[in-house]
């Protein structure tokens, strides 16, 4: 008899991964990555474990929105004080805090709990096209469609 097979934390090989974001559309490059992160886009996918690589995210500063995002799109955060809302629209946030906006963007879309914060660490997101990371020998992927 046969059982589904589980991932366990000790067996899991995990590869750096380098993306280009630039010319990528925001939320179909968060979903790939947040793919990744997970690790859906290998055989050895266990819901319950962080299966996922680790990816770096180069040129965040030149992703692209579409429509009227750029002006329309809201970001919000709160001080828990009473008056205490900030916004920022998503022009300011791409030339100003470019790499958040990829990391909030990402990290909507992972797993909400301890499990997405484990996930949510493997994620590097640089505003231009250099890296810190030559020693992790990271692999160029090249995204779906």
């Amino acid at each position: 008899m046969r059982t589904t097979y589980m991932a366990k934390a000790s067996e899991i090989e995990r590869k750096w991964l380098v993306i280009d974001a630039e010319g990528k559309t925001l939320g179909r490059l968060a979903s790939e990555v947040a793919s990744i992160l997970r690790g859906k886009h290998k055989p050895t996918f266990t819901p319950h474990v962080d299966t996922g690589d680790h990816v770096i995210l180069i040129n965040a500063e030149k992703i692209e929105l579409t429509g009227k995002k750029l002006t329309d799109k809201i970001y919000y955060r709160h001080s828990m004080y009473p008056g205490g809302l900030k916004t920022r629209t998503a022009l300011e946030m791409r030339t100003n805090y470019p790499t958040r906006m990829l990391e909030l963007a990402i990290k909507g879309m992972l797993p909400k709990g301890s499990l997405g914060r484990q996930m949510i660490k493997k994620l590097h997101v640089y505003a231009g096209s250099e890296h810190n990371h030559q020693a992790q020998k990271p692999e160029v992927y090249e995204l779906r469609g």
